[in-house]
């Protein structure tokens, strides 16, 4: 490996770099990682660098540091896949359906009935963060700006989570970010067209905007499996 740059946070390189690499499978996991005074040669910096990397990369369970044990390899049930930057990696590694997959059922647990609650609670500021990001959605859709669509679809998802007022549906804000950018990505080509998306979004606004949950978590299970629907067909021609 090349020895990190030194004009920035070195721990901070070092824990992306191996993070990667980890979850990439590029060490055997058997034989776990390298001993710290490897690792301090390999990136060409200092043991205290490679200690606090070491403890970034136990908090996120991708690894064990243990006294006569070595720095072990975790198996993927203790990978803290709800820390952000941990997502982040695993889908910049030629993104996996499979990852995708997961990400997606988890959504159909979870965004329906954040739907319904914010209907019922009728926070009329944060319902209104909802139909501002459906605009812009709508906005960037007539100027063709593709980021920006993508940017307020997942705004829109986001504000929904706020929505519930609830500070454990809140706390999902960074995780639903990483892993929307990446799937809204892969599963916006089953539609038809661009106003169809918009249409969907909209419908879900309505719904949570007067107050029918039943009709805002229906909505919202409707297009979450449709986006489902698409990735276990693309797995199975792979």
């Amino acid at each position: 490996m090349s020895k990190l740059d030194r004009n920035k946070n070195l721990s901070q390189r070092m824990t992306s770099e191996l993070g990667r690499a980890i979850i990439a499978g590029k060490y055997d996991k058997d034989k776990g990682l390298p001993t710290e005074a490897i690792l301090c040669e390999q990136f060409g910096i200092s043991r205290t660098a490679v200690r606090e990397a070491i403890k970034m990369l136990t908090a996120k369970g991708l690894i064990s540091s243990k006294p006569k044990q070595g720095i072990r390899i975790l198996s993927q049930e203790d990978w803290n896949i709800l820390d952000s930057e941990m997502l982040s990696w695993m889908l910049d590694e030629e993104p996996s359906l499979a990852v995708l997959k997961e990400f997606t059922q988890m959504r159909m647990a979870v965004e329906p009935e954040a739907c319904a609650l914010a209907s019922r609670l009728q926070n009329k500021e944060r319902i209104a963060a909802i139909g501002d990001a459906l605009e812009r959605m709508k906005n960037a859709m007539e100027s063709g700006d593709q980021e920006a669509e993508l940017r307020a679809d997942i705004d829109f998802h986001v504000a929904i989570l706020y929505a519930t007022s609830n500070r454990f549906y809140i706390r999902m804000r960074d995780f639903t970010k990483t892993a929307l950018y990446v799937s809204i990505q892969h599963t916006s080509p089953i539609k038809a067209l661009p106003e169809a998306i918009y249409e969907e979004h909209a419908r879900i606004y309505q719904a949570i905007k007067t107050g029918n949950a039943e009709r805002a978590k229906n909505g919202m299970f409707l297009l979450i499996d449709e986006a489902l629907t698409f990735i276990e067909q693309k797995l199975d021609t792979n």
